[in-house]
């Protein structure tokens, strides 16, 4: 095999694959019917047509033929645009299907380059933003007294993910933590607290069990009800004793949760944290200004909100005062568009706070608090045990977070100890741990967020199908090989000199689709796409490594193919970590 020289890339690497095809794909239709249009580009379904193919000739041909004054057809439309496109170095073939489908098939020489353009590249090829926003994302939102639980892990994991991706691609995320910290329960919380005397300050240490005295103390006792009143009253006026009490319950919970996130590789640290606490100041002003604009108005004596499409309001004060979530919630939006900056604001909460949020937004749009600011609600289903019910303990309780997370790695290290027994003990708690949390995650995040599923620890755990132990496996092989390889390959070095298989070109291709992937995860803020791609990548590099030999063939295809292994790595490790997902080097 001769060295092919490698020629410069006409259209820039850096924009994803469909971006410049509709690039050339406009530039074909102005040029051939003086149009503008959306050439409509996707990936082909069937690989055999081609790798991707424009659906926009069947949708011009009334423009086409309303502009020519003659009758026109889609296959016409569609052979007039192929003789407008020409050709480029980008593709080997451009064809006709159907009525007039047109596929491309991609050039492998212009792969080659556009590999060898990766390599230098620590992006692997993902453009940054072109215009950076602020995207504010609101995520997991603990309960204050009380341990997280399975109900907490979606909004955790999910908003994480979204974090990264969007991080990734340039924007400035300012992740925000809507903990449950205020309300006239702590009113209660406090004074059983105060009850308990200081000298057995260490009974809050068990949150459940201390916020279930205080409720049974509170629902038996009439006197402590009122002290429990009388208490929330001087809490919320500021009063230096109560609050020094309800910031010692607040210490005390994020003494419980402050470590699963870390366990959990969620980037939440406690300046991220804007509890309803940190609102409150905040209320009083978003009722009056809805009152004065005329979107809030009385209603049997409380101020509600009637929002268009929606039978009965969004009640934002009480009858005889008092607040609700609907009104942080407002508070919340004014502050982080107004005070933080932000042009994107998601949240990642239950599915059925739908209609909430439905409301919550047009709300803060009418009143002006979201102009030019995009409000995405990003819900999820239900984790389901296997009976198809929410997911509860055998006593049917709710399942502690911090249990489901060590049974994982308890259960991932017998299955790390049972393969590779001769591995050094701190190496197999290591991968144990990323491999039982990895999977934890991987369960959840390779589902379309808003289905719900079922939790299994026998298929969250498989070493084969689409799982993080199989991902991480497939990465640890590919690592693998580098070890197995001379000290002196350096496939970061070595040039791809020419993809000749059908093996070589399908993981090529895959790899450059990264950059598409991220793009269409930051869009529809789904995970799970990011999740496919990489189970394909996966099963390319299968195909791949089965059918051309790496170490053993002859240079310059050895360098050509270790190359290839090394894009494969770095693109599995960077899309796990996008996940917050470990990539171990061996397991």
């Amino acid at each position: 095999m001769h060295a092919r020289p490698c020629h410069p890339i006409p259209i820039n690497t850096m924009k994803t694959i469909p971006s410049q095809l509709e690039q050339a794909f406009r530039t074909a239709i102005r040029k051939a019917f003086d149009l503008d249009a959306d050439p409509q580009i996707a990936v082909t379904l069937n690989e055999n047509f081609g790798d991707y193919q424009s659906n926009c000739a069947m949708s011009l041909v009334r423009s086409v033929t309303e502009k020519s004054g003659q009758k026109s057809n889609p296959r016409a439309v569609a052979q007039a645009i192929v003789e407008s496109l020409g050709e480029s170095p980008m593709w080997s073939g451009v064809s006709i299907a159907g009525p007039g489908f047109i596929n491309v098939r991609l050039s492998p020489a212009w792969l080659a380059d556009n590999l060898n353009a990766l390599r230098q590249d620590s992006r692997l090829g993902v453009e940054p933003a072109f215009s950076p926003q602020k995207v504010v994302i609101d995520y997991s939102g603990p309960n204050v007294a009380k341990q997280m639980h399975v109900g907490h892990l979606r909004s955790s994991i999910i908003g994480d993910a979204l974090s990264r991706v969007i991080e990734f691609q340039g924007h400035e995320v300012v992740r925000q933590n809507h903990i449950g910290d205020w309300g006239t329960q702590f009113g209660m919380l406090i004074a059983h607290l105060r009850h308990l005397g200081q000298e057995q300050q260490s009974h809050i240490e068990d949150l459940e069990g201390f916020y279930r005295e205080a409720k049974k103390h509170f629902d038996d006792d009439p006197a402590f009800q009122d002290e429990a009143r009388a208490t929330v009253v001087r809490l919320q006026a500021g009063e230096a004793a109560e609050l020094a009490l309800w910031e010692r319950i607040l210490e005390e919970t994020r003494a419980h949760y402050q470590p699963i996130y870390i366990n959990l590789s969620v980037k939440l640290t406690r300046d991220d944290e804007r509890g309803e606490s940190f609102y409150n100041p905040f209320l009083a002003p978003v009722v009056a200004d809805l009152k004065a604009a005329g979107i809030a108005e009385e209603s049997e004596g409380a101020i509600v909100v009637f929002v268009e499409g929606h039978e009965n309001p969004i009640i934002i004060e009480k009858t005889g005062g008092g607040y609700l979530y609907a009104t942080t919630d407002l508070a919340a939006i004014r502050y982080r568009t107004g005070t933080l900056k932000a042009t994107r604001i998601i949240y990642t909460h239950d599915a059925r706070q739908a209609q909430h949020f439905a409301m919550i937004f047009a709300t803060a749009r009418r009143a002006g608090w979201a102009d030019d600011v995009q409000l995405d609600f990003a819900p999820f289903g239900t984790m389901l045990g296997e009976d198809n019910r929410p997911f509860k303990t055998r006593s049917g309780d709710t399942v502690k977070l911090k249990d489901l997370l060590e049974e994982a790695e308890d259960r991932a290290l017998a299955l790390v100890t049972a393969k590779n027994p001769q591995m050094p003990e701190a190496t197999r708690r290591s991968v144990a741990h990323a491999v039982g949390i990895g999977g934890v995650k991987y369960s959840d995040l390779s589902k379309d967020r808003i289905s719900d599923y079922v939790f299994s620890w026998d298929k969250m755990l498989a070493m084969d199908g689409n799982t993080a132990p199989y991902l991480q496996y497939v990465h640890a092989r590919v690592m693998s090989i580098f070890r197995k390889a001379d000290s002196s390959s350096h496939p970061e070095d070595a040039a791809i000199e020419e993809l000749s298989t059908p093996q070589e070109q399908a993981l090529a291709k895959h790899i450059l689709r990264l950059g598409e992937i991220v793009d269409l995860v930051s869009r529809e803020l789904k995970p799970h796409y990011l999740c496919i791609f990489l189970y394909d990548l996966a099963t390319r590099f299968g195909a791949f490594y089965e059918n051309c030999h790496v170490l053993t063939s002859p240079e310059p295809l050895r360098a050509t193919r270790l190359a290839l292994c090394s894009l494969t790595a770095r693109t599995m490790a960077l899309g796990l970590d996008l996940l917050g997902i470990e990539s171990p080097e061996q397991m």
